[in-house]
């Protein structure tokens, strides 16, 4: 998985073959929202297939529920492949008191994209870390 550089220190971008890989981290409040939803965005518009690994987050509100969903409908829209990874129990359950289950699709463990074959041994697991 190859790092692309980017000077955010919430979020962390990487690249493997036809998946990107966005990991968010800090709180995804109105603040980093306003901060992220350009970047995020770039990302849907160039990306055939986005993960959004949202494991680290401390805190997320609405408006972060509300730039994941974007993510996800925009991404959908265009035909890429999309996937949140997400185990924090405290997310989970927001999304799905909020019925976005559906669209968002959470996520433990990012997940292989279809059609490609899952990467086995030593070499596959430091490529695909996350």
């Amino acid at each position: 998985m190859q790092l692309i550089p980017r000077h955010d220190p919430h979020l962390t971008v990487r690249s493997a073959g036809a998946l990107t890989v966005a990991v968010v981290c800090g709180e995804l409040d109105l603040v980093l929202v306003r901060h992220l939803r350009p970047e995020l965005d770039a990302l849907v518009r160039e990306s055939g297939a986005l993960a959004v690994d949202v494991r680290p987050l401390a805190f997320c509100d609405a408006t972060g529920l509300g730039l994941l969903a974007h993510c996800a409908r925009n991404a959908r829209g265009r035909g890429a492949h999309w996937q949140l990874v997400c185990d924090q129990p405290w997310i989970l359950r927001l999304i799905r008191l909020t019925g976005l289950d559906d669209l968002l699709r959470p996520a433990p463990a990012l997940r292989p994209l279809p059609g490609l074959p899952r990467p086995v041994g030593p070499r596959a697991r430091a490529e695909h870390p996350v």
